[in-house]
């Protein structure tokens, strides 16, 4: 065994150790800046190891699904609507 031999660590070792990586997948915006926020929100997963990812997903989840029920929701009238 030569010295430089020695002092590679194998491929396996190095790509473990590097921690998490990007996947580096674009988001397109969708013009709605409350679910692009959340949307976005998707790239903080890129830099935490898998067990991390839960707690992101579901927070965007929770975002997305509120966002949603808002469109369900019967619009407020203004102040001055309400005058019979």
């Amino acid at each position: 065994m030569t010295d430089e031999a020695a002092a590679e660590p194998p491929a396996e070792a190095s790509a473990e150790s590097a921690g998490p990586v990007a996947l580096g997948l674009v988001r397109t915006p969708t013009g709605h800046a409350g679910v692009d926020a959340h949307l976005a929100r998707l790239a903080d997963a890129d830099h935490l190891a898998a067990d991390g990812h839960l707690e992101v997903y579901e927070d965007v989840h929770r975002g997305l699904r509120e966002a949603l029920t808002a469109l369900d929701a019967p619009p407020v009238p203004g102040p001055y609507e309400n005058r019979s």
